[in-house]
């Protein structure tokens, strides 16, 4: 068995491995940049070494800078996580040429399936059934869209070394290809350093299945059946499950065959996962689901399939990665209950999900020995959410005997949830655990765009929950109710997240003069803080009408316009880029470009104003 071990990476999966290799009896070490130097991670961890400044391109993405610590530090192993090196074969290469150990699969297995192009042509060599597609070399736009017309619309350009949604855009038409293509490739080169793209054709019911295969170096490969991660936002998993709803064995039986032999095909050793996307127009059949794709790493949602097989993955990676066989046979492998996992970000779904960042001054996910939930996370109170990573704070996994049982339980779990002042998406997780179709296994990838408004949690909070936090604030004095920005009438004001609330009280003035402090009110995951009214604590109000504010810290990476320039509304004006996603910044209404404060490459803070469009009719 490995004796140490340097995990590349950071957050909740660095604190996850660090939880397997201690229990293993194994040295752990952290790597960390500036931002992380006070992180959870580097305080679990036996040693810490740090490897540079923020920007991941800068520290946790330099191979040589990881190889380096481990040398460092003595370690005997490195554990790439997920993201990140966690796929990058000349990285494997590179630890293995160090003498180190890879706890991850083949070079030349990352390799084979690392570029969806080759690994689709493989899997047809196979006889693993693929989605119809172009995965040609000729990548010339004219040939891409020649291509695209043939598939017929809609489909899917999808970045040929992508993942986790990037590099992925949905074109519903010839008239949108265009643009996409050029957003598509521009993003695939910023996050994977490959502009390549391949066409699929875009499933109308699509359900992702995806299923869990495990190798060693003796030449077994076995499955631990399958996920549904269905429900997703732009192409970014929200809640995970396994076993999949709906999936009748003998589906089952094809579909976890295929991802055997997929796996089988490139010699696979280790956790991977091989991704199918489903046709689920008429249920799940095995004749209607395609790969899509393999992740030859450990998944984000791997604890669900831990919580129905009662298997530790991570200790599997260990034991293989250490020379010995799988710890199971196939038949040795079983399903119990059901699981759910949820993925909190911090993020604001009042403002179109756009990451949210600062001091989690309140954190709070509830005790797993009360509520049963099991809680993956790299962050605590007092933890500092940087612009410098993906938003994902935590993951909060429910196991119960059915289906349903998990989802109370999780959903549960949720409305508590206490995330303060940096937002969170707890609120949407609880809606979209709690929406009819979801609650009966009627999900498809395209739930959450469809539902839009419907999943999102109130604005505010319920009239009970808000004059219990009034009466907290202003003492015993009796009130009957609250209203928002409304002339007063015998009532004290507050501020509700900056914004005036009018409480009404049978004693406004003695309300006001026991009003001294600030209060949190968290209801259905959602937290908001009622404070005191002070005329200087009002939040200051916008630039004013055609301002285009940077929504959060980023880079510019395009502007498409030119001061002076006319405008139509909805027309992009340039592109930010922030947390590893691209946000497209347009035009409120028709006008002109009066004001342009931003140029390609430039980092902007939050607030700042980035152009001004003046009204056609001003």
């Amino acid at each position: 068995m490995i004796q140490s071990l340097l995990i590349a990476n950071r957050g909740e999966i660095a604190c996850r491995i660090i939880r397997t290799a201690r229990a293993l009896g194994i040295r752990t070490v952290a790597v960390y940049s500036d931002a992380d130097a006070d992180a959870l991670h580097v305080r679990m961890a036996d040693e810490a070494v740090h490897i540079g400044p923020s920007p991941a391109r800068e520290s946790y993405l330099i191979g040589d800078r990881i190889i380096a610590a481990a040398r460092q530090s003595g370690a005997e192993a490195i554990h790439p996580g997920y993201g990140f090196l966690s796929e990058n074969a000349d990285f494997a290469q590179a630890v293995l040429d160090a003498g180190l150990v890879w706890v991850g699969p083949n070079p030349d297995s990352i390799r084979a399936m690392g570029l969806k192009d080759a690994a689709k042509e493989r899997m047809i060599a196979a006889g693993v059934p693929v989605t119809p597609g172009y995965l040609g070399a000729d990548q010339s736009p004219e040939r891409l869209r020649t291509e695209a017309d043939a598939i017929g619309y809609p489909v899917l350009i999808k970045a040929v070394a992508g993942g986790g949604g990037k590099g992925m855009r949905q074109v519903g038409d010839a008239a949108a290809f265009a643009d996409a293509l050029q957003s598509c490739q521009r993003e695939a080169a910023s996050s994977f350093g490959d502009d390549r793209v391949l066409i699929e054709k875009y499933i109308q019911s699509p359900r992702h299945i995806e299923v869990q295969v495990f190798g060693d170096r003796h030449g077994h490969v076995v499955h631990l059946f399958e996920r549904d991660c269905s429900l997703q936002r732009r192409h970014q998993k929200v809640i995970e499950e396994a076993p999949a709803p709906g999936m009748d064995e003998a589906t089952r039986d094809a579909v976890c065959a295929a991802a055997v032999k997929a796996a089988q095909a490139v010699d696979y050793v280790g956790a991977g996962t091989i991704e199918f996307i489903a046709d689920a127009s008429e249920g799940l059949r095995a004749d209607r689901i395609w790969f899509m794709e393999m992740n030859t790493r450990l998944q984000v949602e791997h604890p669900v399939t831990e919580a129905i097989t009662g298997q530790d993955l991570v200790a599997w990676q260990l034991r293989v990665a250490s020379g010995e066989p799988l710890p199971c046979a196939q038949d040795e492998l079983t399903i119990t209950g059901h699981a759910i996992e949820a993925r909190l970000y911090a993020e604001d779904p009042a403002k179109g999900f756009l990451p949210s960042i600062g001091t989690l001054e309140a954190f709070d996910l509830g005790d797993p020995a009360e509520n049963g939930v099991r809680v993956d996370t790299g962050v605590e109170q007092g933890s500092v959410i940087s612009p410098f990573y993906d938003p994902m704070i935590a993951k909060l996994i429910a196991h119960g005997q059915t289906r349903e049982d998990a989802r109370e339980q999780l959903a549960d779990a949720l409305d508590e949830a206490v995330v303060w002042p940096v937002r969170s998406n707890a609120g949407f997780l609880v809606e979209a655990l709690d929406h009819p179709d979801f609650a009966a296994g009627r999900v498809d990838t395209g739930l959450i765009a469809r539902e839009g408004d419907a999943l999102m949690p109130p604005a505010y909070p319920s009239e009970e929950a808000l004059t219990a936090a009034a009466a907290e604030l202003a003492g015993p004095a009796p009130f009957a109710g609250f209203r928002l920005n409304a002339p007063p009438r015998r009532a004290a004001r507050f501020l509700l997240d900056g914004e005036g609330v009018d409480i009404d009280f049978t004693d406004a003035d003695e309300a006001e003069e026991a009003v001294s402090t600030s209060v949190l009110i968290s209801e259905g995951g959602q937290t908001w803080a009622l404070a005191p009214f002070r005329a200087s604590g009002a939040a200051a109000g916008g630039a004013g009408d055609g301002a285009i504010l940077s929504p959060m810290p980023g880079r510019v990476i395009a502007v498409e316009v030119a001061a002076g320039a006319s405008v139509t509304k909805g027309q992009k004006l340039l592109t930010l880029e922030a947390m590893k996603m691209e946000h497209s910044l347009v035009a409120p209404f028709d006008g002109t470009v009066a004001e342009l404060n931003a140029a390609a490459g430039g980092q902007v803070t939050e607030g700042v104003l980035l152009a001004r469009i003046e009204a056609a009719n001003a």
